[in-house]
């Protein structure tokens, strides 16, 4: 179990929650007066944190860009909203699929955790679902026997972690049907593998080929690890990089 913001919302939720239930139980036998502070407090915060949690549990969830893994879909510095509820609903804290909804799709962006380290969450488009068959060579993608079909569009600047520019090849891939950006470096050599991806897990791949730390060199994500899906993005600010871009805001993911 996880310590961290999810717990301690729950925690909270909790404790204010039965403090108030309590008071009101008891409180008939005792005579009329003010409330005691303790439960004046649980009284107001109850209903804000029940609403956050619930919110945030299996609506929607917010999270921000660190890194340029996603780029040029994702920039760093851009603050995402994340569906928790298009691959079902799970509880917090325990993430036990309790309503099952939807299942993963084949190009879509994918919030998860990180399944060496389940406290970082990790965001991807997911390249492969279970019975696809996976193989990489350095700079080529084939799904399923098909080699992906790459567009050039131009060459792109990308901005890495250090508000470093560096050229980068743009171009637009086909992924069995979903169309979408990718960056490549020059010179850049990468990783030879292949795979088949078994029930239950789900093969992840950055959009920024070269600088993403993904399925290529980790593993599989399991199903329990998906947090959700990534819809849109409510704004856009990288201190000490490009600032505050009102474009970014209001884009949808795809």
């Amino acid at each position: 179990m996880d310590f961290d913001l999810e717990f301690w919302l729950v925690t909270a939720t909790a404790i204010t929650g039965v403090i108030w239930l309590l008071y009101a139980v008891f409180a008939g036998k005792k005579p009329e007066g003010e409330e005691p502070v303790l439960v004046e407090y649980a009284r107001s915060f109850f209903p804000v944190l029940l609403l956050v949690l619930l919110l945030r549990s299996f609506v929607a969830e917010p999270f921000r860009i660190p890194s340029g893994s996603m780029l040029p879909t994702l920039e760093i510095g851009d603050f995402i909203l994340v569906n928790k509820f298009a691959y079902g609903l799970r509880l917090p804290v325990l993430h036990t699929k309790i309503l099952a909804i939807g299942e993963p799709q084949r190009g879509d962006v994918v919030v998860f955790r990180y399944p060496e380290n389940p406290k970082v969450d990790y965001i991807k488009r997911l390249v492969g679902v279970p019975g696809d068959t996976l193989e990489w060579d350095n700079k080529t993608l084939k799904v399923n026997g098909v080699e992906l079909n790459r567009q050039s569009v131009g060459v792109y600047e990308a901005l890495d972690q250090n508000n470093g520019v560096r050229p980068t090849f743009r171009l637009t891939e086909d992924l069995l049907g979903v169309s979408h950006d990718i960056l490549m470096l020059p010179n850049v050599v990468n990783k030879t593998g292949s795979l088949t991806v078994p029930e239950g897990h789900y093969f992840m791949m950055g959009d920024n080929r070269d600088m993403s730390n993904d399925s290529r060199m980790w593993g599989l994500v399991p199903e329990a690890n998906v947090v959700g899906k990534a819809t849109y993005i409510w704004m856009h600010m990288n201190l000490g990089g490009d600032g505050f871009k009102p474009s970014r805001i209001g884009n949808a993911i795809n």
